[in-house]
């Protein structure tokens, strides 16, 4: 037996569940409530602030909670703080049901993550959803009329009013509350002594915390983005490495955030054009014609990506255009100047001296030659045609220390 164990064995467990309910939440929660099985511990106390999730997640939850057999409280906190959509399903499902004041609780009407559902579907997957929660409601001796309200009407009630209807046990303002609350009740036939239990409290693991990061669609769209941008910049830069690793990662990364949500195609053709036209404004400068054009294809990409009915669920609309702008920005200016690079005469070697202008010293006298001045040096020259002493000539091209020049106008 270890030393966690020691610490877990007879004590109140204290987890949090705040943001979306997604897979890494239900891992989570799963993992919670077995280490305290495990360990024989009191009371498991869920503090939670949610605007719901998906429907997959909620149920791995529930029936976590539902065949759990050390008691579990799910406890509505901070003030402020909301349980909708898949929270309220997981409340129900809890042994005691806790908010604190100036919390609410409702709106569990169930939403298409595609965002389309024709009317025979919506009214099976409400249907599905209604009798899920009315069993629910039943097992635990909870409102079942209310229950369904939150499913089909979406209704909405402050803590203050769940108490009455029968929504919750009873309202609390800290965990410290809830054990003087439940000190003393029966649960499956034994007394709870919960007063003088110490509260060990277990977070995310450091895999579940990331995981959680990156399937929140703003930071995965992100990742996309940066993904995309990285591998074309590798691909214009063959062995710059750096680029090609990370956007590899960052896309691998996007993919896995992105798994649970529906993407649309024409959406990410869209992103993926407003890439091309970037790079078209790099290799043709158009003065504004093609990057308006990319910002414009991204923005209407990224809006499309992801079309769901949950709004939380959905990328914020001045995330898009801030990313559409900066990034095409940033990578046309980038991709110009590297081109450019690329283009630019060499200034160094022979090469580095041909459309140089010099002046003659002795006159050329065609293949005989002559002498010219030029950067500090005096150059033999030659040319197809005489050139007076004093004439400016511009070199077209050099025999090893010999250049070949022609008259020019050019000032010396």
């Amino acid at each position: 037996m270890n030393i966690i164990n020691l610490f877990l064995i007879l004590s109140i467990i204290v987890g949090k569940i705040d943001g979306v309910i997604g897979p890494p939440i239900s891992e989570y929660f799963g993992r919670v409530v077995q280490t305290a099985e495990r360990n024989n511990a009191k009371l498991i106390i869920f503090m939670m602030d949610t605007p719901g999730g998906l429907d997959e997640s909620m149920r791995d939850i529930v029936k976590t909670e539902l065949n759990s057999d050390i008691p579990i409280v799910i406890f509505i906190y901070p003030h402020g703080a909301r349980c909708a959509s898949a929270g309220v399903f997981i409340l129900y499902a809890a042994h005691f049901a806790v908010m604190s004041h100036g919390t609410n609780i409702g709106s569990a009407h169930p939403v298409s993550i595609s965002g389309k559902m024709s009317e025979d579907m919506r009214e099976k997957i409400t249907n599905d959803a209604a009798a899920y929660i009315r069993s629910i409601a039943k097992k635990r001796n909870r409102n079942i009329e209310w229950a369904e309200d939150a499913v089909r009407k979406s209704v909405n009630v402050t803590a203050e009013e769940a108490l009455a209807l029968n929504i919750i046990d009873f309202i609390a303002d800290s965990k410290e509350e809830i054990v003087d609350s439940l000190d003393g009740k029966v649960f499956n036939g034994d007394t709870l002594k919960l007063k003088g239990e110490p509260f060990i409290e277990m977070n995310l693991t450091a895999r579940e915390s990331f995981l959680k990061t990156i399937t929140n669609p703003n930071i995965a769209y992100v990742l996309l983005m940066l993904g995309l941008y990285a591998l074309i910049f590798e691909l214009m830069h063959p062995g710059a490495i750096f680029p090609g690793v990370f956007g590899a990662v960052s896309l691998a990364l996007a993919l896995y955030g992105l798994h649970v949500l529906p993407v649309n195609y024409a959406g990410l053709g869209l992103i993926i054009l407003g890439v091309v036209l970037f790079v078209l404004e790099a290799l043709t400068p158009t003065f504004g014609p093609f990057t308006i054009g990319g910002v414009t294809s991204t923005i209407l990409g990224s809006l499309l990506l992801i079309r769901v009915g949950a709004h939380f669920l959905q990328i914020s609309r001045s995330l898009i255009v801030t990313v559409a702008i900066l990034f095409g920005g940033f990578f046309s200016f980038a991709l110009t100047m590297a081109i450019k690079a690329m283009r630019r005469k060499p200034v160094t070697g022979q090469k580095g001296y041909i459309g140089r202008v010099g002046k003659v010293r002795q006159s050329i006298k065609g293949k005989k030659g002559g002498v010219v001045f030029l950067d500090g040096a005096l150059w033999r020259a030659i040319s197809d045609e005489e050139i007076k002493a004093g004439e400016n000539v511009e070199v077209i091209d050099m025999k090893g220390l010999v250049l070949i020049v022609k008259r020019t106008d050019r000032m010396f």
